[in-house]
């Protein structure tokens, strides 16, 4: 039987990457409202929204498949306009965010181990992993942004870089 505090946990974590998905989705939409002519950004952020999209996915799959239930707790209200003052701020945002889904992942894994549910701990790892890569390319991005912040060609480059990487990310993905 499939331990219920597990469950509920693994529950609380798919809604997160939901709420993950529906963030990038936001902050691209700022991002080509606000700043068009930066579409490897934006692009860059409404990819990501969809990656998270599959990391709820992989979720429910897990729960389904270990005899669960995975509800998904839609909030009823639209999110909040959102509106960066700059895309420092919004890259810093999303690292926060990234550092707090990593706590909670962290979490997942140490109720595993209590729960000495190893088969979820196993299924968590690849979570892990993905954390340590968003962690890190949220503040590659940052670190990146706060360089060339006032330099315009800079940017103008960073965001050609941004799109460049991005590129080669997605076909490395595929084979």
């Amino acid at each position: 039987m499939f331990n219920e505090k597990i469950q509920i946990g693994l529950k609380k974590q798919l809604n997160r990457e939901l709420e993950s998905s529906q963030l990038y989705l936001s902050m691209a939409s700022w991002m080509e409202c606000q700043h068009g002519s930066l579409e490897g950004i934006s692009n860059f952020l409404y990819d990501h929204s969809d990656e998270e999209r599959k990391h709820m996915l992989r979720l429910i799959r897990y729960i389904n498949k270990r005899g669960g239930s995975s509800d998904i707790f839609m909030k009823s209200t639209f999110l909040e306009e959102v509106s960066y003052n700059s895309l420092k701020e919004l890259f810093q945002k999303l690292f926060e965010h990234e550092k707090i889904i990593s706590k909670e992942i962290n979490s997942l894994v140490e109720l595993s181990l209590q729960e000495r549910d190893y088969f979820t701990y196993n299924f968590l790892q690849w979570y892990i992993e993905e954390q340590i890569e968003e962690e890190a390319l949220t503040k590659m991005i940052l670190d990146k942004i706060i360089l060339v912040e006032k330099d315009k060609a800079g940017l103008y480059l960073f965001d050609r870089d941004i799109k460049n990487f991005h590129q080669k990310m997605k076909s490395s993905c595929k084979s």
